[in-house]
């Protein structure tokens, strides 16, 4: 019975704030004390019962009555943080408090004349540690207040954290605490596992879940390209002002990379009792990639424990990404690799008992972790690419990316999954550990084949290509440069991804494709720049690629020849309207899928998607390095051309052949995807857009990289087709074998060096994770809908 008192009670004393047109003083205590004090009420309860329209209208219409709830529920938060809640009342009047302002805040943030109103001081509202004499002087900003106060309140024994109490009358003053002694869990720099407490777990979660509420005011602010708007709350919470940044930050990472979701091996387990240890590295794993966008602001020395390397030159302002980039002792990264590994394979599992394992649902959010990882921290990324652990992490990112293809809701997940790649397939390393066989066989929706992690790639890129959504054209461009950039150390490639990669050569190469879009060229530069590192560098191990590329022949002939006088572009032009297929999908000899697959299905009708800005073009996402001799790399500078004069319309030729011309490349401008795909519209059918002249054909069909291709031909057909002759054979395994034993030392051009193109950061790509980040986090916090129905300007909800 009392909880529905409570909830009477908690109902009337909304109602009684939404209709006060007179100002509640702040020293009503009766009054205030019933949002907290009396109640069991849960977040869930506080979002039913406190609704959207009502904390507008207060807002309108008695700005005072909201001001003073959010200065006293902030008040019992930081006395909370002061006392260390030794009575459950006390706790009570926390976790209350907690849900009040994670109610209220995203509507404070929608309203521009409300967004300063945290960071205003509030009389009376004393800086700690200051006499209270001077009290104007060191009153903080109430924001500051907040955070200081969850940070506190993050490490309260009996509260969040377990007591390390003698006796029963010692008291721990939560002034004087360490908390790096009370970090919740084992890992980087903490060896010992405080017991598993659930409740523990459950008030760190409500915590958490105030301390995202407050960072997400990021949402409420257009896109823009300028990455220096640092977050005011992000900034202070990671700035040497928190005395618990680095026992926080360690925490959060340990409670992430230590989970392990399938519940001690017994199947079925999940279903027996709720799992708090999720939702808390749920919110945990949300937080740390939030408070990890930022690496700007004035640098400062953080006080460094052992287990973090010390650093000579300032690190940034920020603390989370200062701890981050200077972990560096092997088992500290070897735990986080095994641990994002098992939790990235999770959803992959399969097992003979239908839901008998529990399926984590924040992949996304553990990709953006693993890419802050390696962007930050250049001796985590080695460490990965170190040994084949980094194939843990490479066959889910396949799977989710060959699973959301058709899937518009989830081109986020594509596009993170590919920047990975990318930023992978820039080291050499990478691109060796492709060689390794290929046995694990988790069910995917691709053709059966036998080989390595390389043709596992290569299957999967051609399935996005050929079977995914329209909107994934614009990252043909990255995969196909992974390709490239791995090419040169494939030692081996199967029969059936060597057929792919020539289907795909097939595809871009038809007229059509070639003259129907300014960029589409580079696509064929891409595949032919792979061929010929595979064919110069590794050779030997490559008889099914050399054999594919004999029997396509052709496609190289007509690629050399392809005719560039007005007529024969007309034509083609027109053959591409009868057929608007981006590629063919038949002659790609579709084989049987895997057993166990499923196909890749499109979103459900309703599903809620967030819109993205557009990606950089692939000249602006990477940066050319040379591999000389030795292995190291020399970063390539762009020069132009002294021959192409600024006014020559098919000045294609001042660029490389595979870097963009096109318009979305312009840094300054954002573009959502929905304009991005109604400018590619306006720009097919309006003709006065681009028009492929003669002059602009030639330009790059002169630069085609074929000779070294040609030359194999040339020494090859004729001797293939003698052997066919002379024994009467059809039978592919007597060519591959004569293949396999032949050579072109000395026959072919000298070798060209090799070049890799590095992912390189960008305002447009720091633009797009910010987007892309908020876009999950909004999506995901269903239960309670922390920003729904809120005016977010960030991006564009969308129903499928």
């Amino acid at each position: 019975m009392g909880s529905t008192d409570s909830k009477l009670n908690f109902r009337k004393a909304v109602i009684q704030l939404t209709t006060k047109t007179q100002p509640v003083e702040a020293t009503d205590d009766a009054f205030w004390d019933q949002f907290w004090a009396d109640t069991t009420t849960t977040v869930q309860d506080v979002f039913a019962l406190v609704p959207a329209a009502e904390i507008r209208a207060v807002r309108e219409e008695s700005p005072s009555n909201l001001a003073t709830l959010c200065y006293k529920a902030v008040e019992k938060l930081v006395q909370g943080a002061e006392s260390g809640c030794p009575t459950e009342r006390e706790k009570q009047v926390i976790l209350n408090c907690t849900r009040i302002l994670s109610r209220i805040l995203p509507y404070i943030f929608e309203d521009q004349d409300w967004r300063g109103f945290f960071w205003s001081t509030v009389p009376g509202a004393g800086r700690a540690g200051t006499d209270e004499l001077d009290e104007d002087d060191g009153a903080r900003p109430l924001a500051e207040s907040l955070l200081l106060a969850i940070a506190d309140l993050l490490f309260c024994p009996d509260f969040t954290v377990h007591s390390h109490r003698r006796g029963p009358d010692s008291v721990e003053n939560m002034q004087s605490i360490d908390s790096c002694e009370y970090i919740w869990e084992a890992g980087v720099g903490f060896a010992q596992s405080p017991p598993l407490n659930y409740i523990h777990d459950l008030n760190r979660t409500e915590l958490l879940r105030l301390l995202l509420t407050c960072f997400s005011e990021a949402m409420y602010l257009p896109s823009s390209t300028d990455n220096n708007v640092l977050n005011p709350w992000v900034t202070f919470f990671c700035s040497t002002e928190n005395r618990h940044a680095l026992p926080l930050f360690t925490s959060l990472l340990n409670v992430v990379c230590a989970y392990d979701p399938v519940g001690y091996g017994i199947p079925y387990n999940h279903l027996l009792f709720s799992d708090y240890r999720e939702q808390l590295v749920e919110q945990a794993v949300q937080i740390l990639i939030v408070t990890l966008e930022h690496d700007g602001g004035v640098p400062h020395r953080p006080p460094s424990p052992s287990s973090i390397e010390e650093h000579e030159s300032a690190g940034p302002e920020n603390l989370f990404v200062n701890y981050l980039s200077r972990i560096h002792r092997e088992e500290d990264f070897d735990f986080v690799l095994k641990g994002l590994a098992r939790l990235l394979t999770n959803p992959l599992t399969q097992t003979y008992l239908p839901n008998s394992t529990k399926k984590i649902q924040f992949h996304q959010e553990l990709l953006v972790l693993f890419w802050k990882l390696c962007d930050f921290n250049k001796k985590f990324l080695f460490f990965v690419l170190k040994s084949s652990d980094v194939l843990d992490i490479l066959v889910p990112i396949l799977f989710y990316l060959n699973d959301a293809r058709a899937d518009q809701s989830r081109v986020g997940l594509m596009h993170i999954g590919v920047f990975i790649l990318l930023l992978l397939s820039g080291e050499r390393n990478f691109g060796v550990r492709l060689n390794k066989p290929y046995t694990v066989h988790v069910p995917m929706d691709i053709p059966v084949f036998t080989g390595t992690h390389a043709d596992l790639l290569i299957v999967v890129f051609h399935k996005i290509i050929t079977t995914g959504h329209q909107r994934l054209q614009p990252l043909f461009d990255c995969l196909l440069t992974i390709v490239v950039n791995v090419s040169p150390y494939l030692k081996s490639l199967s029969m059936v991804a060597a057929n792919k990669l020539l289907h795909l050569l097939e595809a871009f190469s038809t007229s059509w494709f070639l003259f129907s879009v300014a960029q589409n060229h580079h696509l064929v530069f891409f595949l032919l720049e792979a061929f010929n590192n595979i064919i110069q560098y590794q050779f030997d191990g490559n008889c099914n690629l050399v054999y594919a590329i004999i029997r396509k022949r052709n496609v190289f002939h007509q690629l050399a020849n392809l005719p560039s006088d007005p007529a024969s572009i007309q034509k083609a032009l027109q053959r591409k309207r009868k057929s608007p297929d981006v590629i063919s999908r038949t002659s790609s000899q579709e084989t049987v899928s895997m057993e166990g697959s499923h196909p890749a299905v499109p979103a459900e009708p309703g599903t809620l998607k967030t819109s993205l800005v557009a990606i950089p073009g692939i000249d602006k996402l990477t940066e050319k390095s040379q591999v000389s001799e030795d292995g190291t790399m020399v970063s390539v500078h762009k020069t132009e051309p002294a021959h192409t004069a600024p006014s020559d319309q098919s000045a294609v030729a001042g660029t490389s052949d595979t870097e963009s011309n096109s318009g979305r490349d312009n840094e300054d401008v954002f573009y959502t995807e929905a304009e991005m795909e109604r400018r590619r519209l306006s720009s097919v059918s309006s003709t006065s857009f681009w028009v492929p002249t003669p002059e602009w054909v030639l330009s790059w069909k002169c630069k085609l990289p074929l000779q070294t291709i040609m030359r194999l031909l040339q020494v090859l057909v004729p001797q293939v087709e003698k052997i066919c002759i002379d024994k009467g054979l059809t039978d592919e395994s007597e060519i591959l074998k004569f293949l396999q034993h032949g050579t072109l030392v000395g026959l072919l051009p000298v070798p060209h060096p090799i070049l890799i193109r590095k992912y390189q950061a960008n305002a447009g790509t720091a633009m797009w994770f910010r987007t892309y980040m908020w876009g999950v986090v909004y999506l995901r916090n269903v239960d309670p809908p922390i920003w729904y129905d809120t005016d977010v300007r960030l991006f564009e909800i969308q129903r499928m």
